[in-house]
Formats: C-alpha cells, structure tokens, sequence
C-alpha cells in the first residue's frame, strides 16, 4: 500500500513516468532512474511509518517485483527514523535520496507451470517487532548458536534458489519433459513424484522439484530451532500441523509461513493445476486462500486508471447543487 500510494502521488505530480515502464525493464531489475526514486521514497516512508528500519524486502518487491533481494545498509534512513523532531521532511527526502544504497536486486520468479498461494488462517495475527525484538536478544544472548542456525538457514535459502533456477533453466531447454513432469506430478503426492519420470530429462526435473522441496523442510526445520530457542512461535506448532496437511496435498512443492512467521499467514507452491485441491482442503480446516499471485513487474499503471477513462475531467466538470 505503501509504495503504492508514493508510485501514484509521484507520477500524478510529473515526478516520475511509470507508464514508460517495460515488463523487460522490471524483469532485468536494472537501475532504472525512476523505480530507484519510487523505492527510496517509498522505503522512506514505510520507515516514518512503522518507526523503524525493517528488512525492507516488501517494499522493494512492490517497486521491483519478484526477486532476490540482499537489504539496504539501515544507516540509509537514519534521517527518516527522527522525522519530525528536528529534522523538516524535506530534508529527511533530500538526504535518502542521496544516500549511498547499497542494496543488492537479482532477477528471480517462479518457475512456468508453478502457482503461489497465500492463506489465511484466521488463528490471530503475531506482533512482528515484538518478535524480531526476542530474536534479537537472542543473538546476543547465545552468539555461537544463533550464529550457527543462522548460517545453515542461510545456506538452505540459497539452496532453495539454487533448485528454482534449476527449474527455470530446464523449463526453457528442456521444455516437453518439464511439461510432462509438471502434468504427472500435479496429481500425485511428492511420494510417487519420482515414478513419474520416464528418461534422464524427466529425471532431472524431478529431482529439482524435490531438492526443493527437501530444502523447503530444512529451512522450516531452522526456523522452529530458531523460534524454540528465541522464546517466540516462528512456526507454532498449529502451523506446522497446517504446512504438513498441506505439503500432503497432490501437487504441492512446499509450503511455509512468510516473512517473519507466526501466526499470520501460510504459503504453498503448487504445480499445474492443482492449486484448487489446497484451496479446497484449506477451506475444510477454515483456511481462507487469498487472491493472490506472484507479480515479476513490481510497481505500474494499471489498465484501470481514471485519467484514462476521462473520469477525473468528468468529476471536474460535474455541477454539484
């Protein structure tokens, strides 16, 4: 929403262009002069907003779209953190505008034939800042541990996108036998997945979809240890009972609890067409499946916009009595 309304306000007052935007331009994440401005404003007043830095990642894929995203040094918006107190707000632009960001975007989406799903449980929602607080102590408390766990859910993220991009790279060269596979597998359990491949290139695909799937329950398994010994539920356990039914569904990838876990959301990837079997069975334990997507463009105008279809000259014109 955010970046949203600073994208609108700033292309409405001539500031920025968006409706030059290519889809080639988002997809290559390259510095394009007017998503850098929309995204350091954006990042700027997330941060007054909130009154604090966080991770950043939302906004930047709101600007960016889908990518691979390493955050911004926090000193970039220490001006932002004091706005208002001592400091006028157009100082607080000037000075993150000029900042040295140094933030790292890398093209990134989901493999063809792969859909994202987004649910929500309706169990109540976790106090994000409350948690990153507990979690943060606990790095200080246990230096060498969290540093361990810290390292392998690292490890296992990269590992994660290692396997995607093996996705995609065999979407494009190996296209009937990714087709093939996609179709078989979409309606079996992960199980019966490797039954499904008829030759090397069938192979190879399956074997990707399940290295990213084993790296998926790795990276659950670092964010429960990391949950337990923080003090702070991560992945609770009514969570992990909902991610286990649902990576039980025909045609499911992985799933797992977006951002900073907790009880606010749960995700899964899905194969094919078999995003309609989670739906169904996440409604049956009173999950709601979100319209969602994944959106590799980030920040644009839409089809929908007034000045199009005349309507603010309209409302201009228009005799109130």
């Amino acid at each position: 929403m955010t970046t949203a309304v600073v994208a609108a306000l700033l292309h409405y007052l001539g500031v920025v262009d968006l409706s030059a935007l290519t889809r080639d331009q988002h997809q290559e994440n390259n510095s394009d002069a007017d998503l850098d401005l929309v995204h350091k404003i954006a990042q700027a007043s997330h941060c007054i907003a909130q009154g604090k830095v966080g991770s950043g990642f939302d906004v930047s894929s709101a600007v960016y779209g889908s990518q691979r995203y390493v955050r911004f040094s926090p000193e970039v918006l220490s001006s932002a953190q004091v706005a208002g107190v001592g400091i006028l707000l157009r100082e607080v632009i000037i000075d993150v505008i000029d900042g040295k960001w140094d933030h790292e975007i890398t093209k990134f989406s989901l493999p063809p034939r792969m859909t994202l799903l987004l649910g929500e449980p309706g169990s109540g929602g976790s106090s994000t800042p409350s948690m990153v607080g507990a979690v943060k102590r606990w790095q200080k408390s246990e230096p060498e541990k969290s540093h361990y766990i810290w390292t392998k859910l690292s490890e296992t993220n990269s590992l994660l996108e290692k396997h995607l991009n093996k996705l995609n790279k065999l979407a494009e060269e190996q296209v009937e036998a990714y087709e093939r596979v996609i179709d078989r597998c979409s309606i079996y359990k992960s199980e019966k997945w490797m039954e499904q491949s008829v030759g090397p290139a069938d192979q190879a695909v399956v074997e990707a979809l399940m290295g990213a799937r084993n790296a998926m329950l790795e990276i659950r398994s670092h964010m429960r240890q990391m949950g337990e010994a923080a003090g702070v539920p991560i992945e609770p356990e009514s969570q992990s009972q909902l991610l286990d039914a649902t990576m039980d569904v025909e045609g499911v990838l992985l799933a797992g609890t977006p951002g900073a876990g907790g009880f606010d959301a749960v995700f899964a990837i899905t194969l094919g067409d078999s995003s309609r079997l989670v739906a169904n069975a996440w409604s049956s334990l009173n999950v709601l499946a979100l319209p969602i997507r994944e959106d590799p463009q980030g920040v644009g105008l839409e089809n929908g916009d007034p000045r199009l279809q005349q309507i603010t000259s309209g409302i201009s014109a228009a005799n109130i009595q």
